[in-house]
């Protein structure tokens, strides 16, 4: 904020107290001027992404940066055993392997980076698939109202109260386990999350003076959603999408500790599967607790940059 900026809303909060203690305002402004213009100075100091957000951001780029280019970068073959001779595996954090070796010498900082590529598509099409068929049906709810609000917050509702852990357990166990079934199945229960945020979303911009300038145009209901309702819904939806992602990469995580993961390629729950055990985390913690801090970084970067966008915009949940 610039000198100018600081120095008004000094002034503003300073005319604020003076005419609240009832003194007179040197500059001619009524109470509720000065008390609007230190909430504006109050809303422009707020109003920012802060640092945090930023240092988000860089690790989700440096993240999937590595993992959209890593067949192309110098990373270890994920699947090849790097024996050493004289020497057991699993091999500690050392210069030839960052993040040491696995029991069967492969390269963790290899299966950490190529794991991340499968756990990111499943996290990205599961939350895509949820914002593209959520947000329309709740656009469409939002928007129409009577019977289609009541049939699609019904669905919505079954969606919700069936346990999401057991219909993708289900789901996996029929079908092949493969990166699509992994990722469809995420898709699916996302769904009705992001179909009531869009439904609240379009209830409270339906009625504005824009919308009912363009249906006074004779605008027809498919340019209203699209031109007028759609970029506003989009601001809270882009920010759940984060969150909403960051919940379908833990989600692939827990699959794979059942065992219902995808079967091709290395993916995080797989890596840190591989040394969950008890003797391997006390003498080989690398192999599980490395991954593990990866997630939890990737998670963390997700849920505050979608909570710092949602704050940022001002999304409120207060409709769902």
């Amino acid at each position: 904020m610039s000198d100018g900026n600081i120095h008004g809303a000094e002034m503003a909060v300073d005319t604020a107290g003076l005419l609240a203690a009832g003194g007179a305002d040197p500059n001619g402004l009524s109470q509720s001027d000065a008390t609007a213009a230190a909430n504006t100075a109050g809303a422009a100091t707020k109003r920012t992404l802060g640092i945090g957000f930023w240092i988000a951001v860089t690790w989700l780029a440096i993240v999937f940066l590595a993992a959209l280019f890593a067949p192309w970068l110098p990373f270890k073959d994920p699947d090849a055993n790097f024996i050493q001779s004289g020497e057991r595996p699993p091999y500690s954090p050392s210069g030839t392997h960052v993040f040491g070796t696995d029991q069967d010498a492969r390269d963790m900082l290899s299966r950490t980076v190529f794991g991340a590529r499968v756990s990111l598509t499943v996290g990205l099409v599961a939350i895509a698939m949820g914002m593209f068929f959520g947000g329309l049906l709740g656009m469409l709810a939002g928007y129409f109202r009577g019977w289609w609000d009541r049939i699609i917050s019904f669905v919505f509702i079954i969606f919700l109260s069936f346990p999401a852990l057991v219909l993708a357990i289900l789901i996996t166990a029929l079908l092949e386990r493969s990166l699509r079934t992994i990722s469809i199945t995420l898709g699916i229960l996302s769904i009705a999350p992001v179909g009531r945020v869009a439904r609240a979303t379009t209830i409270s911009f339906a009625e504005r003076e824009f919308v009912l300038a363009a249906r006074t145009l004779g605008a027809k209901n498919g340019r209203i959603i699209v031109r007028e309702l759609l970029p506003n819904v989009l601001i809270p939806m882009s920010a759940l999408a984060l969150l909403g992602m960051a919940v379908a990469v833990v989600a692939e995580g827990g699959l794979a500790f059942l065992g219902l993961s995808v079967e091709k390629g290395p993916t995080w729950g797989k890596v840190i599967l591989t040394g969950a055990g008890s003797r391997d985390l006390q003498k080989a913690w690398w192999i599980a607790i490395i991954p593990i801090i990866v997630l939890f970084l990737t998670v963390l970067a997700l849920n505050f940059a979608g909570d710092r966008i949602r704050s940022y915009f001002d999304v409120r949940e207060t409709a769902l």
